[in-house]
C-alpha cells in the first residue's frame, strides 16, 4: 500500500502558498484494509476515508466512466489495481493533477508543474467535458489566482463552452452551485468567477438574473447619477472585496446592485419605505440556491431598504425608529454595522458627494444614540407594558432629533465656509 498527497496541498505548496487542507490518494489497497486500520468511511459515491488521527481525507485511487448525465453519473472502479497515474490523469486540471510521495518526490504524468510555471489553467483531456461541474470549478480557479497572473487555455474555454452547449449544467443541485459560487466569493478576484462564466454562456442558466441585466445594453439613471448597467455587478463585487472579507458582505453587494438594477428597470415605486419588488428578487434568487439564513438576510435587507438607507439625511426620525425595529436592530446591533459598510461602499462607488458625516456614519451615529437611552430610567417612572415602548421610543426619537439638528446646523456651517 502506497500513500501519495495529491490536489490541492501539492498544487498550493508548488505555488508557495499556505496549505489549508492536505487530501491523500491510497494505491494497492481497498476498503477493508483501511478499515481495519482504523479509518473511517465516509461518503457513498466513492470510497474516501477519514484517518483516524490526523481527520484528514484518504481516497483509494480510482478511475471514472461517464456512464449517465451531471456529475453524478459516473461508474467509479476504486481496485487496488488502479495505479497513480491512472487517478491523477481522470482529474480535471493538470494543476490539479500533481502527486508527492513520501520521500517528497513530485509524480507529474500531466505536466502540471509546467502549467503551473506559465500561470495557466488546463484541461487535462477530452473527458474534461464529461463533468459540468468543471465549468464552475475552472471558473473559481479563475478566481483564486487571478492574482497571481493565472489565464485559463483556449482550448479548454472551448471545452466549457461545449459543456454549456450540451445542457449538462441543468442537472447540477443547486447546492453544489451555491457550494462553488461560495468558495469563488472568499477569493481575491470574485468578480472573475462571473465573468468567465458569462465567458463560456454558463451565467444565463447558472445564474440568469445577472445575465439578463449584464446582457442589456443601456444606462440607467440613480441618485442622479448615471451609469451602464454592465458596470454594475463585476466592477461592485470588484471593489468590494478589497473592503470586506465577510462572504455576507460581498454576497449582499452583488444583490444589492442586482437588484438596483431590476428595480430601476421594472418597479414604480422606486421611494417606498421597503422596495418589495426587490426583496422578493433576491429571496427567489436565494431560495433557488439554497443560500444559508445568515447570508440571505443581510442580502433581502439591504435590497429591500436600499432605497430608504441610501436617503438617510432625508428621511423622517420616526421611519429611522421603525426601520431599526423592521430589520431587529436591537436584538442584532451588527446588522447596523454591516449595512453601514453596503451603504457608504454604494456611495463611494457613485462618487456621490459626502457632506460631514458618511451615509453609513450618519445611521451608525442615529443608532448609538438611540441605545444610548436607558430603560431603567423609564421603569423608574412608572411605564408598564406596551407604554414602556412607547416611551422609549419617544425619548429616543426627541434625543435623535436634537443631535440631526445639531449635524444640520455643522453641516450648513461647513458649506458657507468652502463657499468663502
Amino acid at each position: 500500500m502506497d500513500i501519495y498527497l495529491v490536489g490541492g496541498a501539492v498544487r498550493d505548496k508548488l505555488l508557495h502558498l499556505s496549505v489549508k487542507d492536505k487530501d491523500w490518494v491510497v494505491v494497492g489497497s481497498n476498503a477493508e484494509i483501511l478499515l481495519n486500520k482504523g479509518y473511517k468511511q465516509v461518503g457513498k459515491e466513492f470510497p474516501v476515508f477519514i484517518h483516524p488521527k490526523t481527520r484528514e481525507e484518504y481516497a483509494l485511487a480510482r478511475t471514472e466512466r461517464k456512464s449517465g448525465v451531471g456529475y453524478h453519473g459516473f461508474k467509479v472502479n476504486c481496485s487496488s489495481k488502479i495505479t497513480l497515474e491512472e487517478d491523477l490523469i481522470r482529474r480535471d486540471l493538470t494543476i490539479n493533477a500533481i502527486a508527492q510521495d513520501q520521500y517528497g518526490n513530485y509524480i507529474d504524468p500531466c505536466n502540471g508543474k509546467k502549467d503551473l510555471k506559465l500561470g495557466i489553467l488546463r484541461h487535462i483531456s477530452s473527458s474534461f467535458k464529461e463533468d459540468p461541474l468543471r465549468v464552475l470549478r475552472v471558473a473559481r480557479f479563475a478566481a483564486t489566482f487571478n492574482y497571481l497572473g493565472f489565464r485559463i487555455a483556449r482550448k479548454t474555454m472551448l471545452f466549457m463552452s461545449d459543456i454549456v452547449k450540451s445542457r449538462e449544467l441543468s442537472y447540477l443541485k443547486n447546492e453544489r452551485i451555491w457550494k462553488e459560487t461560495e468558495k469563488a466569493l472568499m477569493t481575491s478576484h470574485p468578480h472573475v468567477y462571473f465573468q468567465v462564466l458569462r465567458d463560456c454562456q454558463a451565467l444565463s442558466i447558472l445564474f440568469p438574473e445577472i445575465d439578463k441585466l449584464y446582457s442589456a445594453n443601456f444606462s440607467v439613471h440613480i441618485n442622479n447619477y448615471i451609469t451602464n448597467i454592465n458596470n454594475f455587478f463585476f466592477m461592485a463585487l470588484a471593489k468590494v472585496s478589497k473592503v470586506s472579507k465577510k462572504i455576507d458582505i460581498r454576497f449582499s453587494c452583488l444583490c444589492q446592485f442586482l437588484s438596483i438594477g431590476f428595480s430601476s428597470l421594472y418597479n414604480k415605486k422606486k421611494y417606498e419605505f421597503y422596495d418589495n419588488f426587490s426583496a422578493s428578487l433576491i429571496k427567489r434568487l436565494c431560495k433557488r440556491l439554497h443560500v444559508p439564513s445568515d447570508i440571505q438576510d443581510l442580502a433581502v435587507l439591504i435590497s429591500g431598504f436600499s432605497n430608504f438607507l441610501y436617503g438617510i439625511f432625508f428621511q423622517t426620525t420616526q421611519s429611522i425608529m421603525i426601520f431599526f425595529d423592521r430589520i431587529d436592530a436591537w436584538r442584532k446591533p451588527e446588522r447596523i454595522d454591516k449595512l453601514v459598510i453596503l451603504i457608504n461602499f454604494y456611495a463611494d462607488y457613485l462618487n456621490l458627494v459626502k457632506l460631514i458625516l458618511s451615509p453609513g456614519a450618519y445611521l451608525k451615529n442615529i443608532f448609538c444614540i438611540a441605545k444610548s437611552v436607558s430603560i431603567k430610567s423609564i421603569l423608574q417612572s412608572g411605564f408598564t407594558g406596551i407604554g414602556i415602548k412607547s416611551e422609549l421610543t419617544r425619548l429616543r426619537i426627541i434625543l435623535i432629533n436634537k443631535w440631526r439638528l445639531f449635524f444640520l446646523n455643522d453641516m450648513y456651517t461647513n458649506i458657507l465656509e468652502n463657499c468663502y
